[in-house]
């Protein structure tokens, strides 16, 4: 995209004088497709953001997803009581000892590609096939992190099954989002039956804060398409289609978190500070209200303030807390850890976001990594990867072995644990090593794992809590990072939330990391399904959440007037006598800079070409917030601002103002626009899947 500013001219506008016509874009400078080209439009400077409150259709009920790594769930409320969060009934199937509130991610497709099963019943569905026909099936687990870590994400990105077969991701994806809406929606028909189905749900899905623009993106698209009929499946109802987009919100999960968490009672939290020494489980529950004692104090005096937040909703915890106390939330899950900083502002209870989410791949799929190494060290790498290939279904029983043990692991536990080998391990390793399993052992170099004489790998229990040391080692170098930060600075609480909080192994490392320095760590008691409650809650009231920190610099690349001395002389343009400077990174928005909900940015664009149909400009991000040129290291391409334009009426020809306004205060950005000559909306998207 090509602009020329005219310094010291306020606003966004476009000249219409002859000295400011079009001017084509130089070789080497960013270009828009030779069809979508654009003229220039003036100036550089950026004008104050304009707030704007956003407007939310009415919904009878609102449905959130809580589409995770290693579990996923929904859950919903209805308009007419929305703090009444209804759970979503207990999964078919299971495995003893662990609540049913959620299902494993786990898909599961016909050789034909056709869907079969989701959750529980994939899993266990699978794990019953021969060995020789589960080869032809399809079955995908813990595969949203696959969004996460692809470097190249498209809506074209492939997703491999256990079998090594692959197909689209966003097949994959669509499919287990029109099951969750089919599951969602024959439970709303039971518990409602006059609830009329279209226009009346909103659906909230949540995704890791840390994930970039495109991941949120192909999550939004898999929604979309999910309301399509796939060429494998037959017709049926999808979550939500491109025409009615804001039926869809896209929810950060340490966001929905901590908008829960703010609704909490004090009986409703643990202390970890309060573990009884020597137990791997939390001792006696220490009342958090003496933490708060002068805090409580210091607001008897306005008891007034605290009873409207009582009342409006807001827990006992928040009433006791002073206008800008700040917290964190620590979102740990299946694939992530997600940090965020809210900062409480009174009197209404809305969260104001302190510093960008931070975070990295270190949830607890790092464990079972770590167990498929171990098993590589003592078995072999090579035959680790033949048997997961040709025995699928045997792995998945053996992963669903460890995660079990996985689960009683403590960091005072005594005694060792015992782990079950499928026969089809046994069997396979002999057949493909001529010796045994126990024999493997012997031989190895690990010696803190054994065989049974029940015929079962003995692992003691230091060497599980090993397993867990470099995956709960990156969360504290994570959350010690962001203390560091000065923005975060006088934070004294810390909510640990997500399905891996429930360890008792990285709750303990978090409280004797942190809890030393005077940070203390609460955990909600339902602590697996609070980020799935908070975004029922977020879907009901989105601008709980009033203002965020823009976690990269946005922006376009753009011609301004050359000045000798600030501007490279290789960057110089002489065009028409004029001289200008070409690439400049010409910014919306800058990284860690505060946005509120509703604020937008404007620029105006104006066609090339008369009759023109469409206008593509690129897009550009940085994580520097002074970024000067889009040539500079760091600046990348992320993306296109589109704009379809309908055939102009009377117009001028070369003189048609198309305004666009983008929103960065959101979950996604978002933007909208609007033919100035004709205060008609224009159709505006921004693309961050297509290269």
């Amino acid at each position: 995209m090509l602009a020329v500013p005219d310094v010291g001219l306020q606003g966004l506008y476009i000249g219409s004088s002859p000295e400011r016509s079009p001017v084509p874009s130089p070789p080497g400078s960013p270009r828009t497709q030779e069809s979508c080209g654009i003229a220039p439009l003036t100036p550089s400077q950026s004008p104050k953001p304009e707030a704007r409150t956003p407007q939310h259709a009415p919904f009878s009920v609102v449905v959130a997803i809580d589409f995770g790594t290693t579990s996923s769930g929904y859950a919903f409320s209805f308009a007419s009581d929305p703090e009444a969060i209804h759970m979503m009934r207990k999964w078919e199937g299971g495995d003893p000892g662990v609540a049913h509130q959620k299902t494993p991610t786990c898909l599961l497709l016909t050789p034909e590609g056709a869907f079969h099963s989701f959750g529980y019943t994939a899993r266990d569905y699978y794990h019953d096939l021969d060995p020789e026909e589960a080869r032809d099936w399809l079955y995908f687990e813990k595969f949203k992190m696959k969004i996460h870590s692809a470097t190249d994400l498209t809506l074209k990105t492939q997703l491999e099954a256990v079998n090594g077969k692959k197909m689209p991701a966003l097949e994959v994806f669509a499919h287990a989002l029109r099951f969750f809406k089919e599951h969602a929606l024959q439970e709303l028909r039971e518990q409602c039956p006059s609830l009329p189905e279209k226009d009346t749900v909103r659906w909230v899905l949540t995704v890791p804060a840390i994930w970039k623009q495109p991941a949120k993106q192909f999550m939004r698209e898999a929604a979309y398409l999910s309301s399509l009929a796939l060429p494998t499946t037959s017709p049926q109802a999808g979550l939500v289609s491109r025409e009615d987009a804001e039926q869809l919100l896209i929810a950060l999960e340490p966001e929905a978190a901590s908008v829960y968490c703010r609704k909490l009672r004090l009986h409703q939290l643990l202390d970890l500070s309060s573990r009884a020494p020597g137990s791997g489980r939390l001792g006696e529950r220490r009342s958090i209200d003496s933490s708060f004692r002068q805090a409580r104090e210091q607001l008897r005096k306005s008891r007034h303030s605290r009873t409207f937040l009582v009342e409006s909703g807001v827990g006992e915890l928040w009433a006791e807390m002073q206008a800008g106390d700040r917290y964190v939330v620590a979102d740990c899950g299946g694939g992530t850890v997600d940090l965020t900083v809210h900062q409480l502002e009174q009197p209404h209870g809305t969260l104001k976001e302190l510093y960008k989410a931070s975070g990295g791949p270190y949830g607890a799929v790092g464990v079972d990594l770590a167990f498929e190494q171990l098993l590589g060290r003592i078995f072999g790498e090579d035959f680790i990867t033949t048997f997961k290939r040709q025995r699928p279904a045997a792995w998945v029983d053996l992963t669903i072995a460890f995660e079990a043990r996985k689960r009683t692991a403590g960091p005072h536990r005594a005694g060792a644990l015992n782990i079950s080998l499928p026969f089809s391990f046994i069997d396979f390793y002999r057949k493909q090593r001529g010796h045994n399993v126990e024999t493997a052992l012997r031989r190895s170099s690990v010696n803190f794992v054994k065989w049974s004489s029940q015929g079962m790998l003995r692992m003691s229990c230091e060497a599980m809590n090993e397993l867990f040391q470099p995956t709960v080692s990156g969360i504290i170098q994570h959350i010690e990072a962001l203390l560091a930060r000065p923005e975060v600075q006088g934070v004294k609480l810390l909510f640990l939330v997500g399905g891996f909080a429930e360890s008792a192994v990285l709750q303990h490392a978090v409280q004797t990391a942190l809890g030393a320095r005077g940070l203390r760590v609460v955990v909600p008691h339902d602590v697996g399904l609070t980020i799935l409650k908070g975004a029922v809650l977020f879907g009901q009231a989105p601008g709980v959440v009033r203002v965020r920190r823009s976690p990269l610099t946005y922006g376009v690349g753009v011609l301004n007037r050359f000045v000798a001395g600030r501007h490279p002389p290789e960057k110089l343009l002489v065009r028409d006598g004029r001289r200008w400077c070409t690439d400049v990174f010409e910014r919306f928005v800058a990284a860690e800079q505060s946005v509120a909900l509703g604020e937008e940015v404007r620029r105006s664009y104006c066609p090339a070409r008369p009759g023109q149909r469409r206008v593509l400009i690129n897009l550009y991000c940085c994580a520097a917030e002074d970024a000067r040129f889009i040539t500079d290291p760091g600046v990348r391409k992320c993306g296109a601002l589109s704009l379809e334009l309908e055939p102009s009426e009377g117009a001028v020809p070369g003189r048609r103002e198309i305004r666009a306004a983008m929103q960065f205060g959101d979950t996604e950005i978002k933007v909208t626009a609007v033919d100035v000559s004709t205060n008609r909306s224009v159709r505006a998207a921004i693309d961050f899947l297509s290269h």
